[in-house]
């Protein structure tokens, strides 16, 4: 929705097709813009009984890739550009060359089928497709295995034919070197990382200067995502609560499976949890908190609390893993972003840390979706599967 009123904004038409599952006014004002929104993509919630079955099954993503197709090419003749953000980075596979077709990859589903690279309680850095059996069964058998082996070699094999005929764009290098990894070397794309709603930061920098912070004696440090275990909560809870000073406060946004029972675990007059916030909510809580920690233990793509802790002049923690490290172009100021190699430093850090860093109440544009928005239409106007060279990225600034 932000880069869609951005390109609105700068004079474009922009309309989207989506999930048949809600109308689009059910996201409220975080859904409005000047396009029109059409509910045609369906097949997609349906998980064909993976689970049940205990196998990845090729049919199901092949059938929800080509449904997806069907879709947008009944409209892409109205359009000059596609341009995809789905979870099925397949569906280029059935797009003809000739259609200007871009898709962002924000998730690891080029070679992962659960598209995270989690697997009990930590990274995933197999590459076998063999291994990927254990994900949708504990114990799999020789056919459970096999005929999942089959699915994601064949899978991965249908996502190269789609890069391969399409523009790509990843969130991160990250993303684009870990899916070389099981592809090979090859052109895989462009990174053009995540980018921010200007006019919500000012918004919300201009209510703070307005009303100031009421600050108490206790250090506010703010985390917020989904509460499930990539994300890592748990692990900080676990490590920071034994160890919490009297003088610091953590405050947790977010809800999920997780949540009712890190409340009944770990809350206290130390630790409170919020539950779901909306967007302006998130940024009004970084901006009365002192420190942002986000504590995922997965390999975060290109993670928009990080984004939200740097560009609020917050000191943010986070574990060195991931596409996290590439963010640090965008600190304030020297070691804005304090990068962990595992949750007891960060914790360690967390808890002995003194700012002494005044930082102006100004927004830093650098990741703002207008200064993303040249590369994008750059991108965009290449021909058909041609995107212009990859570059190294030091912020919006090139």
């Amino acid at each position: 929705m932000t880069l869609a009123r951005a390109l609105i904004n700068a004079g474009h038409q922009v309309d989207i097709l989506g999930g048949d599952q809600h109308p689009l006014e059910v996201a409220g004002e975080e859904g409005e813009f000047s396009g029109h929104f059409f509910g045609e993509l369906r097949g997609h919630l349906s998980g064909w009984g993976e689970r049940r079955i205990g196998m990845f099954v090729l049919p199901r993503r092949r059938w929800i890739a080509r449904k997806f197709a069907e879709s947008i090419l009944a409209r892409a003749s109205d359009y000059d550009v596609i341009h995809y953000h789905g979870h099925f980075p397949n569906v280029g596979k059935y797009i003809p060359p000739d259609i200007n077709f871009v898709q962002t990859r924000h998730d690891q589903g080029g070679d992962c089928l659960i598209n995270t690279r989690f697997r009990n309680g930590a990274m995933c850095s197999l590459l076998k497709p063999e291994d990927c059996a254990s994900c949708v069964s504990p114990r799999p058998n020789i056919i459970q295995r096999a005929v999942s082996a089959f699915t994601v070699r064949t899978q991965r094999h249908d996502v190269i034919q789609a890069y391969q005929r399409h523009k790509t764009i990843f969130v991160s290098d990250m993303l684009r070197r870990n899916f070389a990894r099981v592809a090979g070397p090859g052109k895989w794309g462009v990174v053009v990382h995540n980018f921010v709603d200007a006019k919500s930061f000012r918004s919300a920098l201009s209510s703070a200067q307005v009303s100031g912070r009421a600050r108490g004696e206790k250090r506010v440090v703010f985390a917020a995502g989904k509460l499930y275990p990539a994300k890592g909560f748990d692990a900080l809870l676990k490590t920071l609560t034994p160890k919490i000073p009297y003088d610091m406060e953590l405050v947790i946004a977010g809800d999920g499976p997780e949540e009712e029972r890190l409340r009944r675990t770990y809350e206290s007059k130390s630790v409170k949890f919020l539950g779901w916030l909306s967007p302006a909510e998130i940024l009004q809580s970084i901006l009365e908190a002192d420190f942002v920690v986000v504590p995922s233990i997965c390999e975060e793509s290109c993670s928009t609390t990080i984004f939200e802790g740097l560009l609020l002049g917050k000191p943010t923690f986070s574990l060195k893993r991931g596409g996290t490290p590439e963010l640090e172009v965008y600190s304030m100021y020297p070691e804005q972003l304090r990068l962990s190699p595992d949750m007891e430093s960060l914790v360690s850090d967390l808890v002995s840390f003194r700012s002494s860093v005044s930082v102006p109440l100004e927004f830093d544009d650098r990741c703002s979706v207008e200064r993303a928005l040249p590369r994008l239409l750059e991108i965009y106007r290449a021909p058909p599967g041609q995107a212009p060279a990859a570059f190294t990225w030091d912020g919006y600034s090139r």
